[in-house]
């Protein structure tokens, strides 16, 4: 019950329907998705863990609890740590057999294209283009990363779809910048340069850091105080 109901808090905080810098108040988190109290509380500590939820000191020794906001110096440190695991994993691709390397690149090279028509198109498909944007990126940590280099990942990454959810129609603008640095990527894990895959995609997050921190610029915070 704990992992379905934190599954499904996560959920409700990535798609934007646990508002940035809402209230958590467990009672009312149980009486939603029928639930009793203790698997929302035992869920409720594991998405603070994961920076999903933050507490702050109010009034006396009590303490708040709220969805975390977004904010431009958030998505630089997420952007910057999901860059560093999945530039391990770009590298450790470049490790892969002739064969299944060959593979992964034909993989990549369908998908970057798939985007690249899809972000150039004049009414593109924001769930569309995320679900090619995350496919991309996902085909390099299931064939480079270990065990515990996916699960780090996994729990770190769903961060970034809160962002994209929000700010989507702004952010499609600037995805086919984004395609070119994926060829980069490609390019790289198909010579087999594991240095140069590795930081084409930390380049590619750290550069997605810096479009996003213009929309937040341009549109504003989101749950901030």
């Amino acid at each position: 019950i704990s992992d379905t109901t934190f599954r499904r808090l996560r959920e409700l905080i990535v798609h934007g329907k646990l508002a940035p810098g809402s209230r958590v108040i467990e009672a009312d988190l149980a009486d939603r998705l029928r639930v009793s109290r203790t698997p929302i509380r035992a869920a409720r500590h594991r998405l603070q863990q994961e920076g999903y939820i933050v507490v702050t000191s109010i009034a006396g020794s009590k303490e708040r609890l709220s969805v975390a906001p977004l904010t431009k110096e958030d998505a630089r440190e997420l952007y910057w740590i999901v860059g560093h695991l999945e530039g391990s994993a770009a590298r450790l691709c470049c490790q892969l057999d002739l064969k299944a390397r060959a593979a992964l690149v034909s993989e990549l090279k369908r998908l970057n294209y798939e985007l690249s028509k899809c972000a150039t198109a004049q009414q593109g498909d924001p769930n569309r283009l995320f679900d090619l944007d995350i496919s991309f990126h996902q085909a390099i940590v299931d064939a480079g990363a270990g065990p515990r280099l996916r699960t780090i990942h996994s729990g770190v990454k769903p961060q970034t779809e809160r962002y994209w959810r929000l700010y989507a129609s702004a952010i499609i603008d600037r995805l086919e910048t984004s395609v070119n640095e994926h060829v980069d990527i490609v390019n790289a894990i198909e010579q087999g340069d594991g240095p140069g895959a590795e930081k084409a995609i930390q380049l590619n997050w750290e550069n997605g850091a810096e479009r996003l921190c213009q929309v937040i610029e341009n549109l504003g915070e989101r749950g901030s105080w």
